[in-house]
């Protein structure tokens, strides 16, 4: 609310903060519902409070301070006094913002000339929810009604008032005086009402400088003319207005000066980001507007100084202002040393850790690699040409535009056919610029990241297919620039990668979280694509591969081409010669190449053409069976003549080459088509079990043999139908059984290889064979259900151990470089093998193939082999998790036992635990890491946090005996290991978790020496945020009151690692305090009604901690109190539970 200004005869005769409560005109409150609704129209809003100040002006400028109060979001009230009737010390004095104390208000005293403002508000206004940070369209549109207004209200007011030396100076210092506050919602709102004021007043001092302009060129005409008094007249006018232009124009260069000294000066560094980039937007848009006057280094540089802000959003708008300006070729030339300054930071932004600042940071760079000659170093283009190998697509795409016109596309390529180029010079010229910097960039399986970011700015080029393959067609002796062999291979791999781009229509694998769903006309685009993808290559496509037929990376690469044509074209007759040509030339291929990426091509090739639907199957389907009888023709011959050897072993190198060669395009037919009628399982049954007898066949005929045995169980797997007759079941369950045992004997073969596919073989297969339905027919799955025994869950577990997690030793060898780099290149090769034979064995795991338990064995290496399987067992842990949350928990607490257990028997028994031993540390850390695998979310977690505290309290005290209890338990120390999980739980589940605890505590207890610190240190991780616990346990061993203090020191210390050791000296002068018995007794006195209800409370929601058959160690005196009436039990319960219920509601 505002009151009326004081006069010098009324000022206010109580204290000088006091609040009028005087009510504020109605004006005031259309304001600013105007604009928070935006019901009214800001016109019109405007002109009314124009018409309002020309009667009353000091009325309507309290209207206007009220509304700016109101659009902060303050619901207090405004105060004004009139500047004249205080002293000047006076003023100095009331300039101040500070809290009342008695009052319980914070106000603010300020000058808006002429009056001296205070604005008073309650203390917890200050807070961070104001109107200009609220999200949602209400509160976007309200911003915007609040910019709009202002600039409405300086343009409606250009014509008269605002040089009336009264509203403006009012306003502007308004805005100065709370642009100044402490409280982040007057500043950061008159901030932006400060910097719109500013843009407003300098499209008025625009329109005020052309208005001039064009008055001095009416002026310099009629001076020129002659004709007497009317002209003199004429000057006289002219020469006024002229005069009154300049006197407006210097009162808004001082209008300007004003609020840019005044509030963007203060305010550019301000703590709060959105107010740092209010006004880094803002100079951005008075640079591009009015160039004249603020285009210059004193302005410039507020926006380079910004470029290294902390905050995105600054950076963002830093370089959004920039993109304006470089934008447009008349103002770079000014720009000079501002390029030269900050041309480094900008070419390094696009690594910026922000996405959307690093694609505007590529986009400026284009601008000024346009607009800007030789501004970039040949060493600052190939550095941003890179970035087209992102995977994030903005920035690849942006970094694509970079590279295209900067490399490939060349002004008067269309026009300027180079000398022998032919009706596709200008394409072929800048096909070789993107091949030679395909080849250059050294990144060469990154083709499709390359295609990708081209495609939205070189689309039309790079489908230009007849120039590509016209260019891998022509003749050396034809034309004499024909490609080498590395730019054909690359070329082939443009055009694979352009095919798909335009045949899927979507972005590689890796570049975009999911398939870009396509609209109407990109759907029609791509339908075009793969008429014009089918139509071209069918044609050419065997030509190439005839060309090309000896080369296998070339021809693996086109043979892929197939699976993307349209193959209803081949419905039209004169394309079926073209068919013909391709099944031969992919049939000679065959022939030739042992390659496996050729052969699975071709064979994919042969699966896409053989599609029942389409009118060419019966033709595909022929060769097909053509090629396959030659296949297995000439396996059976070499098989024949195989056996018919003396013990059946061929050492001729050349036999073995070509069984294995015969064998291999076998299997990679086998892969997707059905050769169950050629009874390819018998033939290579054979050959493993004579493996498996003598030992002695090849490793190159053991792998093809193996891979074919398990493609024809897998096709005969697949038949099984609902109408199967059990002889074919009996039969196929006899086979999967004995290949079972032949990959369990492989296992242990003496080959590295043959090893590793056996187990990749035997993970798949038993995944398959749990998991398979046979198409609804459970008695088929009755039988053919294969679960591993406990047998071979051992023998695959200790297989991960021994080649997986055990690093083989390496002789220290002086290797050359190059040696060294074949040497990294084998290192990371057999790393990868590793990983896959781990995956494999954790996707039984995840899918209950083996006993959960197994994963226990994996999480020991979970610190160890962080960096090489860190990411496969902690997604195996949460897969595990999702699937059952309570046994995937005992997972963890049996990992932590059994390393326990290890650690124990590793130490001398008549010697305690070695707290800072390597295997000990080793132990808290992986409970650490297994306690950061629970989140945030403590709620979701309860129940598994809870379970490994039970758990490892049982374990700790397991085995504990004497008298009474009072004997040391063996495993007392890993209390240490689980109270890394303490700060999981929450508070109430602390206190029941305690309650538990005290029943494997016997009362009293020895405390002496150190052998008891765990115990101490686990309960003071539970007590650490009980204040209302009357003791805790000393750092001693006693128990003694603590302060908050001591709990939060044990818990700093348990949580960098280290644990406490407490002095000799320290223990004598707490000797006094070891009266540890009787207090015990006390505080469990004390607590015992607690407790009980506390079981209550864990029963209902933590049932797993109260189990009935628990052994526990209470004292006789204790058995005895327990016997109360249910009636007062049921009470007690009720009230203490209440409380519980009570605490975690506040907890959460």
């Amino acid at each position: 609310m505002i009151a009326e200004p004081n006069t010098a005869s009324n000022l206010p005769s109580q204290k000088e903060n006091a609040v009028h409560d005087e009510t504020a005109p109605e004006s005031a409150v259309q304001n600013g519902s105007s604009v928070r609704n935006g019901n009214l129209k800001t016109p019109s809003v405007v002109d009314d409070w124009v018409e309002a100040y020309k009667q009353d002006r000091n009325v309507a400028l309290l209207d206007l301070i009220n509304f700016f109060i109101q659009c902060s979001g303050c619901q207090g009230m405004v105060t004004a006094e009139m500047f004249q009737s205080l002293h000047k010390k006076d003023v100095m004095r009331k300039m101040t913002e500070t809290f009342d104390e008695e009052t319980g208000l914070q106000y603010k005293k300020f000058m808006a000339y002429p009056w001296i403002l205070t604005v008073t508000w309650p203390v917890d206004t200050d807070n961070k929810d104001y109107p200009l940070i609220r999200t949602g369209p209400y509160w976007k549109k309200f911003k915007a009604n609040f910019c709009e207004f202002i600039a409405v209200l300086v343009q409606q007011c250009q014509c008269n008032i605002l040089y009336d030396s009264y509203l403006m100076d009012t306003i502007i210092s308004l805005l100065t005086g709370l642009a100044d506050s402490m409280v982040r919602a007057f500043r950061h709102t008159s901030t932006l009402a400060a910097m719109k004021l500013l843009t407003a007043v300098v499209s008025v001092h625009l329109n005020l400088d052309v208005n001039k302009h064009n008055a001095e060129r009416l002026y310099e005409v009629e001076k020129k003319r002659t004709s007497g008094k009317r002209t003199n007249y004429r000057l006289d006018q002219l020469e006024r207005k002229r005069k009154e232009y300049e006197r407006k124009l210097l009162e808004i260069q001082n209008m300007m000066n004003a609020i840019f000294k005044g509030t963007f000066l203060n305010r550019y560094r301000d703590v709060i980001p959105e107010i740092r980039a209010t006004c880094i937007e803002e100079i951005g848009s008075w640079i591009k507007t009015y160039p004249d006057g603020f285009l210059n280094d004193s302005y410039l540089k507020y926006i380079g100084w910004m470029l290294y802000d902390k905050q995105a959003e600054v950076r963002l708008k830093c370089l959004l202002g920039l993109q304006g300006i470089y934008s447009r070729k008349e103002l770079v030339s000014r720009m000079d040393l501002f390029t030269s300054r900050f041309k480094d930071r900008i070419v390094s932004m696009p690594l910026d850790k922000d996405h959307e600042v690093a694609v505007q940071a590529m986009k400026l760079l284009m601008l000024m690699s346009q607009n800007c000659e030789d501004v970039l170093s040949t060493e600052d283009c190939e550095t941003l040409y890179q970035f087209v190998y992102t995977t994030h697509r903005p920035l690849a795409v942006a970094a694509g535009e970079f590279l295209y016109k900067r490399l490939l596309s060349h002004e008067g390529d269309e026009e300027v056919q180079p000398e022998g180029g032919g009706k596709f010079g200008a394409s072929t010229d800048r096909l070789k610029r993107l091949i030679s910097f395909f080849l250059e960039s050294e990144l060469h399986k990154h083709v499709a990241y390359l295609i990708d970011s081209l495609w939205d700015w070189a689309g039309k080029f790079l489908k230009d297919w007849e120039c590509m393959t016209t260019l891998l067609l022509k003749n050396a002796e034809e034309d004499g620039e024909a490609l080498s062999d590395a730019h054909e291979s690359a070329l082939i791999e443009i055009i694979l990668a352009t095919v798909r781009e335009a045949a899927e229509g979507h972005p590689p694998v890796g570049r975009g979280a999911a398939k870009k769903i396509l609209s109407v006309k990109e759907k029609k685009i791509q339908l075009e694509d793969c008429t014009k993808i089918t139509e071209h290559f069918i044609m050419v496509l065997p030509q190439l591969l005839a060309k090309y037929s000896t080369d296998a990376q070339k021809v693996a690469n086109l043979l892929q081409i197939p699976q993307y044509y349209d193959l209803d074209v081949y419905r039209m007759e004169h394309l079926r010669k073209h068919l013909d040509a391709l099944l031969r030339e992919v049939k000679d291929i065959v022939a030739k190449h042992s390659d496996m990426s050729v052969l699975e091509a071709s064979s994919r090739t042969y699966y896409i053409l053989c599609s029942e639907e389409i009118a060419i199957y019966s033709q595909v389907d022929r060769a097909r069976t053509q090629l396959i009888d030659e296949l297995m023709g000439q396996l059976n011959q070499l098989l024949d003549g195989f056996w018919q050897k003396e013990e059946g072993f061929c050492t001729d190198a050349g036999e073995i080459s070509q069984m294995h060669s015969a064998l291999r395009r076998v299997a990679a037919f086998h892969n997707a088509h059905d050769l169950t009628k050629w009874n390819l399982y018998d033939k290579t049954l054979r050959l493993l079990v004579f493996e498996m007898e003598h030992g002695s066949l090849p490793v190159l005929m053991i792998l093809p043999a193996l891979q074919c045995m398990y493609f024809s169980l897998l096709w005969q797997l697949t038949a099984v139908s609902e109408n199967s007759p059990k002889e074919t079941l009996f039969t196929l369950r006899r086979e999967l059984r004995c290949f079972s045992q032949i990959c369990m004997c492989f296992l242990h073969h003496k080959e590295k290889d043959v090893r590793e596919k056996a187990f990749m073989i035997l993970c798949d297969w038993l995944l398959i064979l749990s998991h398979q339905d046979s198409n609804n027919n459970e008695e088929a799955v009755g039988l053919l259900d294969y679960l591993p025994s406990t047998s071979l869950q051992e023998k695959l577990l200790l297989f991960i151990q021994k080649h997986v997690f055990m690093e083989e030793e390496e002789e220290s060898k002086d290797l050359t470089e190059e040696e060294d780099r074949k040497d990294e290149s084998c290192k990371l090769d057999d790393l990868h093998k590793k990983r896959s034979l781990l995956a494999a064995y954790c996707k039984l795991i995840v899918y209950n193939v083996v006993e959960m338990s197994a994963a226990a064995e994996i999480y020991k290496y979970y610190v160890k082999t962080y960096n090489d399987f860190g990411d496969i067992i902690k997604e195996t842990l949460s897969k595990t998790r999702h699937n059952n949350k309570i046994q995937s928990t005992k997972t963890l607490i049996l990992c932590l036992q059994q390393l326990f257990q290890t650690h124990a028997e590793s130490q001398d028994s008549s010697s305690s635990v070695d707290f800072h031993s390597a295997s000990f540390t080793n132990m808290k850390e992986l409970a650490r890491r297994f306690s950061l695998t629970f989140g945030w979310d403590q709620v979701k977690s309860r129940e598994s946090v809870a379970m490994i505290h039970k758990e490892g309290i049982e374990f700790a005290f397991q085995g504990a005996t004497g008298v009474g209890g009072k004997c040391l338990p063996p495993n007392l120390s890993f209390l240490l290991i689980i109270s890394e999980f303490s700060n999981k739980l929450l508070k109430p589940d602390k206190r029941l978790v305690y309650a538990y605890l005290q029943r494997y505590i016997a009362e009293p207890l020895p405390c002496r020496g150190d052998e008891w610190q765990p115990l101490i240190w686990y309960r003071n991780s539970l007590l650490a945020n009980e204040d209302e616990e009357s003791s805790v346990l000393g750092s001693s061993g006693e128990l003694s009151p603590v302060g908050t203090s001591k709990m939060s020191s044990f818990k700093r210390k348990l949580s960098n690692g280290s644990l406490p050791v407490t002095s000799q000296t320290e223990a004598e002068g707490k000797a006094p305090d070891l009266q540890c018995s009787s207090q015990l007794a006390s505080a469990e006195g004390k607590r015992r009604k607690r407790l009980k209800s506390r079981e209550m409370h864990l029963q209902e929601h933590l049932p797993f901690l109260c189990p009935g058959g628990l052994q526990r160690r209470y004292c006789k005196d204790e058995i005895k109190t327990e016997d109360v009436s249910k009636k007062s039990q049921a009470e007690d319960t009720t009230e203490d539970v209440d409380v519980d219920v009570v605490s975690a509601d506040q907890d959460s």
